[in-house]
């Protein structure tokens, strides 16, 4: 499910720009031309319905800006889409990237929307010949898609789960290679990496991403952080998140307070193991 309109919200976001980008990031706009880490991600790292998502948290514990380049529904795709994000995370002493799904991003079976990934744009003629019967002008997210096409026939939906995790690595592959700072690769979920996602259904984000997804695209200069969430932080629910009561439901799906402050921390002690402080 996608959440499009960030202002139906009584929380000031204090949206800002950096560089030649299209998009409109969380503020307040950060200085770029000091030291700085960049955190890039989707809608946990933006850091929707947050008075303080974790960057900000971050940010108060250490003696370095932290960029809040998060942005909502993100995938891959708009990292590769928007020069400056990769520029910006270049220019960095250190990039923390969110693990984002698989599921928004254009591949030999669908395209999406090169800004709002999350937006189910066409389908090609090899996944129209996979799902004959399926009308796909009636889909307009990724999600809602593909969790329809898993739950019709789990097994013709096979080949697009493997071709959506083969086309992520070869993305992410991508994206590290265009940025020269070291990264910490940020996995913020309910559940720790497991070996498999053959689940029918779409499962908890980041969806389709795998333990052997995450081997291959890290190394000496890419390092794994496991932030999963404890039974704690997501016991919580929403409490304490800033939310219009529209926006209630969408709330409640997205990790608080509690869940950010525990990825701070985790991400607090990497960074400082980095020699970043």
């Amino acid at each position: 499910m996608a959440y499009e309109k960030l202002e139906a919200t009584p929380l000031d976001y204090m949206p800002c720009r950096y560089g030649t980008s299209k998009l409109l990031f969380r503020g307040p706009a950060r200085d770029l031309e000091g030291r700085y880490i960049a955190f890039l991600g989707g809608t946990e790292t933006y850091g929707r319905f947050i008075q303080r998502p974790f960057p900000a948290l971050a940010e108060d514990a250490l003696d370095l800006t932290c960029v809040n380049l998060g942005w909502p529904n993100a995938g891959l795709d708009v990292l590769l889409h928007d020069s400056e994000i990769l520029r910006t995370a270049t220019r960095s002493e250190l990039v923390v990237l969110q693990v984002l799904g698989a599921q928004n991003m254009s591949n030999r079976y669908f395209t999406v929307h090169p800004r709002r990934n999350d937006r189910f744009v066409q389908a090609s003629a090899l996944l129209r010949g996979i799902f004959p019967e399926v009308d796909f002008t009636e889909f307009h997210f990724t999600r809602h898609m593909l969790g329809c096409l898993a739950l019709l026939a789990p097994d013709r939906f096979t080949v697009v789960r493997r071709e959506l995790q083969d086309a992520w690595i070869a993305r992410m592959k991508l994206v590290l290679s265009r940025i020269d700072a070291p990264v910490l690769l940020l996995w913020m979920s309910a559940h720790p990496p497991q070996d498999c996602a053959n689940e029918p259904a779409i499962g908890a984000d980041p969806a389709f991403v795998t333990r052997r997804m995450l081997r291959a695209v890290t190394g000496t200069r890419v390092q794994l952080v496991d932030a999963t969430l404890s039974a704690q932080a997501l016991g919580q629910g929403s409490k304490g998140m800033m939310h219009s009561q529209f926006d209630a439901n969408a709330a409640a799906e997205l990790p608080g307070p509690a869940a950010h402050a525990e990825v701070a921390q985790r991400l607090i002690d990497a960074i400082k193991a980095q020699g970043k402080r």
